[in-house]
């Protein structure tokens, strides 16, 4: 066989130059696992980018792809429709907090958060507060590559090479290591943290803001959990000020937690809330905003009868394919309560697994809620910052796929995982940890 030609792939969020001279190859999947080219078997403990819930290449779901691609490959969904969209966003809202019972549709949760920033800054138009055009996001945050995902989230590498061409501010982040190490489940620590809120909007005025964006557990930022109480004071801040609040589930939804979704959790409704990955179990690109009753109705009542109320959408929203690939994606998280599992006895054992790692010397943290969880490393002076990733690739070498975030390994395995796979894959981290210079 010749040579993978690697010239023509401009790779996004990848150093182009050190991947193309040590390729690493996925060329297939099944399960919780992932084979390169050799045919070794590796563990994906980050199901893809934390999107694989159900495990890779469940035939029902390839069948359901199939199926629908022969009956309906594509239609027009502006001014058109397919039943199957309707049905499904009938489905999907069956699973939402109570009241979230509107669903616009993209393609990833870049396209969800940039559709719903739309949507908030339509919504305060359409009630007459014209002046609410920014956004608070918070430190740590990632909402996407678009240019108001960029601008909200608080990625710093994301928005210092584009800028911020949406108005917005950043609550502090609320990673206290020196108070809430090794805390299991959520930190006692940081709900004052909340207060920061109430200073941005004294700074900019509660007239000015359109919406608070954030998620209720940062994933891209390092698996950053929320301390006790602070996503309900969030809410009472935007309750008192009028303002609405966006939860990004893109991440956090679809069982990582325990409950489809990290709102239900630790019982806050957001006014909106994004998903996508999980949504179709990654197989075909599909995102969602979430919306209650209230800004639908508002957005629709300030437009003339026969005009279109939202100029706004995608020319694959409700991808037939797509919404045929999430209802069997739905099938499978019933049928095997996956979406409340992590909430059990393999919830448990992750937690105790990953806390097992605490008497190595090179961690520092370990954090964990649901099938989620992120172990922090001790850099040394010349790589902090950047030791999560070459802590990855020894990790790929021995075995298992772990993301590296700053200097923490970052997990969230499929939620079809077992005890037995759990123990590999913290037994290999402790041997590569252990041996990390």
């Amino acid at each position: 066989m010749s040579e993978l030609n690697t010239n023509a792939f401009w790779m996004p969020f990848t150093p182009n130059r050190t991947f193309k001279a040590a390729p690493r190859i996925v060329e297939r999947a099944e399960g919780i696992y992932l084979y390169d080219k050799s045919g070794r078997k590796i563990i994906d403990a980050t199901a893809g980018l934390w999107c694989s819930n159900a495990g890779h290449c469940r035939s029902e779901i390839a069948d359901a792809i199939s199926e629908q691609a022969r009956k309906l490959d594509y239609s027009s969904i502006f001014n058109f429709g397919h039943e199957l969209s309707f049905e499904y966003a009938e489905r999907l809202v069956q699973y939402t907090p109570d009241g979230l019972n509107r669903v616009f549709f993209g393609n990833s949760g870049s396209e969800a958060v940039e559709s719903a920033l739309k949507i908030a800054l339509q919504y305060q138009r359409a009630r007459g507060k014209g002046t609410r055009t920014m956004f608070i996001g918070r430190e740590k945050g990632y909402h996407g590559v678009n240019f108001g995902g960029i601008s909200v989230g608080g990625i710093a590498p994301n928005y210092q090479s584009f800028g911020q061409p949406v108005k917005a501010n950043h609550l502090r982040h609320t990673l206290d290591i020196e108070r809430n190490a090794f805390t299991r489940g959520l930190p006692e620590h940081g709900l004052e943290l909340a207060e920061d809120l109430e200073r941005l909007v004294t700074f900019h005025g509660a007239d000015q803001i359109a919406a608070v964006i954030v998620e209720p557990f940062s994933g891209a930022g390092g698996v950053v959990l929320p301390p006790k109480g602070y996503l309900k004071r969030i809410r009472e801040i935007c309750d008192q000020h009028d303002l609405l609040l966006i939860f990004d589930e893109v991440i956090s939804g679809w069982g990582r937690t325990g409950s489809p979704f990290a709102s239900q959790e630790w019982d806050v409704t957001p006014d909106m809330m994004t998903s996508a990955k999980g949504i179709t179990n990654a197989t075909v690109p599909l995102g969602a905003v979430f919306v209650n009753d209230k800004i639908y109705n508002t957005v629709m009542d300030a437009a003339a009868e026969g005009m279109v109320e939202f100029f706004h959408g995608y020319t694959y929203s409700a991808h037939p394919v797509a919404c045929a690939a999430g209802m069997a994606t739905l099938d499978i998280y019933d049928r095997e309560g996956l979406l409340t599992r992590a909430s059990g006895d393999i919830g448990t054992h992750w937690e105790n697994a990953l806390h097992s790692l605490a008497d190595l010397d090179n961690v520092i943290d370990v954090r964990n809620y649901g099938l989620v969880g992120a172990i922090e490393l001790r850099a040394p002076e010349g790589l902090k910052g950047r030791f999560g990733g070459k802590a990855s690739a020894l990790a790929w070498d021995a075995g298992v796929m772990a993301r590296g975030i700053g200097d923490a390994l970052c997990m969230s395995p499929p939620l079809i995982v077992e005890a037995h796979e759990i123990d590999t894959i913290v037994n290999t981290l402790r041997e590569v940890i252990s041996g990390l210079a």
